[in-house]
């Protein structure tokens, strides 16, 4: 049976391999935009796909805010034509100057980076100086994830002043990630964000009393798009709605976007009675979390057996029907990390393979 994912010339594709689907893609494109009202209101985050057609696909719609986590996908973004990129990882070490070698290399993109210590904020002023480049920053805030940022409250504000006080360094605003929040119904997610958001505006009001410019605020992953959204006065950064997985599709209901990235995979052995062996191990699907790390849907109840470097275990009672060398599909729980496994995707168009796209930023490094 031919289904949205079936590629009917599977027979040249050497697996596991990644697919991806451009109609699908584009699709939730315009969902995000929809959700998020204009382009301007959304600042997608590439880490999730790391390719260079979907920054393209993104200009084509007007989207020309991006962020990032690496120096190799902020490059990708600016060799593509992006015009505002966000490095939401606060550079250390070498990375300082392969920030600043980014804004020699690409003028006409606005590059900007976050920040969370005062060492590192004075760091940043000394090489702007230096380079004479004016340079964006925004005040990283930890509001419930305690993984990166400051939280808000006094500490925040004074680092906030030192980034409007140094010299050859534009106060861009505050970078709320609440990547945290994972309640399942839309109606707990909201007051949950709203009550983490609270101390953030607080230090928002406390930062314009203090006559200190916010001129934007950066909020959200995925999970909160929606409830960012209804703030005209924030950017939006979603990252994984683009692709979708498995993993968001079951705990985020309400979210309505289509899975758009797909593993094809072989089996390549039947050791004994219900047992199939894919060759789908680790090295080809993330697997930093329990089973299932992939959805079957020829095999929907499936029970995960074991999971190696190359081989994936899984027992199923319809096993008889199936031979070594048949393909099967596969949607990834959690699609971020698991890009970042190939080189490159096959893209699959009305069923057939059209081209096959690079993982451009899967390397940390491009040439800066």
């Amino acid at each position: 049976m031919k289904y949205w994912y079936t590629v009917e010339n599977h027979s040249d594709i050497p697996t596991p391999a990644l697919l991806v689907y451009p109609e699908r893609i584009e699709e939730n494109i315009r969902r995000m935009l929809d959700m998020a009202g204009s382009p301007d209101r959304l600042r997608p985050h590439v880490k999730t796909h790391k390719m260079a057609e979907i920054i393209s696909i993104s200009l084509k719609y007007g989207i020309t805010r991006f962020k990032c986590a690496t120096v190799g996908e902020a490059e990708m973004v600016a060799a593509c034509g992006g015009k505002d990129v966000l490095l939401a990882m606060q550079p250390v070490g070498p990375q300082l100057e392969r920030f600043f070698g980014l804004q020699r290399k690409y003028p006409g993109t606005n590059f900007s980076t976050l920040v969370d210590d005062a060492a590192i904020t004075g760091q940043l002023s000394a090489l702007a100086e230096k380079y004479k480049s004016e340079t964006g920053l925004w005040l990283d805030i930890n509001n419930g994830m305690a993984r990166t940022g400051v939280l808000p409250g006094d500490r925040a504000l004074e680092l906030y002043k030192k980034i409007c006080d140094l010299p050859f360094i534009n106060p861009r605003g505050l970078h709320v990630y609440d990547g945290h929040i994972h309640d399942r119904m839309i109606g707990d997610r909201i007051k949950t964000c709203e009550k983490d958001f609270e101390p953030v505006n607080i230090l928002i009001g406390n930062l314009k009393k203090s006559g200190l410019p916010v001129p934007g605020i950066v909020a959200g992953g995925t999970p909160t798009f929606p409830v960012h959204a209804g703030h005209g006065d924030r950017e939006t950064s979603p990252g994984t709605c683009v692709l979708w997985d498995r993993g968001y599709q079951e705990n985020f209901p309400d979210l309505d976007f289509l899975p758009a990235a797909v593993l094809l995979i072989r089996i390549v052995s039947k050791p004994e009675g219900d047992l199939l062996c894919l060759d789908l191990g680790h090295k080809a699907i993330a697997a930093e979390m329990s089973p299932p790390r992939v959805f079957l849907p020829e095999l929907p109840d499936c029970k995960f057996i074991s999971h190696s470097e190359e081989h994936m275990v899984v027992e199923t009672p319809d096993a008889l029907r199936w031979h070594t060398g048949d393909v099967l599909y596969g949607i990834p729980w959690h699609i971020c990390p698991t890009v970042s496994r190939y080189p490159s995707a096959y893209a699959i168009r009305q069923g057939i393979v059209s081209e096959e796209w690079s993982i451009t930023s899967r390397d940390r490094k491009i040439t800066v």
